[in-house]
């Protein structure tokens, strides 16, 4: 499967110098991109299904998140399970609530293993 993402601050670099005209106006064009046909069309955005977006979906659910670390520096601590509510997601980290400490936590998603959840999860975004 092919991705493609499109950045707004992203500038084309032009492969081949040309001298500068005068009275010419730069514009910052988006690169083209070429869907393979039987896949939506470009204007039909569809949020994947990445950790971090199924995370984001799931904002206010409670469920109970498991950590692991490569290298803790005492012995005993290179894991953590925290039993609380997703906050926020991002593409590198989540913040979640813990329940019975009130206690905010925000982990890198490196750190990541697995997520529990007693409900049902959203999966792909609400339509309109």
């Amino acid at each position: 499967m092919v991705q493609y993402q499109w950045s707004p601050n992203y500038q084309q670099q032009p492969q081949f110098a040309f001298p500068p005209q005068q009275h010419q106006q730069q514009q910052n064009v988006p690169p083209q991109v070429t869907i393979p046909s039987g896949r939506a069309p470009a204007g039909a955005f569809r949020e994947e299904s990445y950790i971090e977006n199924i995370l984001r979906l799931n904002r206010g659910k409670v469920g109970t998140f498991h950590f692991s670390f490569e290298n803790a520096m005492e012995a005993g601590t290179n894991v953590k399970a925290v039993t609380g509510m997703v906050e926020a997601a991002g593409r590198d980290h989540v913040i979640l609530s813990e329940r019975s400490t009130g206690k905010r936590f925000l982990f890198p998603m490196i750190y990541f293993d697995y997520a529990e959840f007693n409900e049902e999860l959203n999966y792909f975004p609400q339509r309109p």
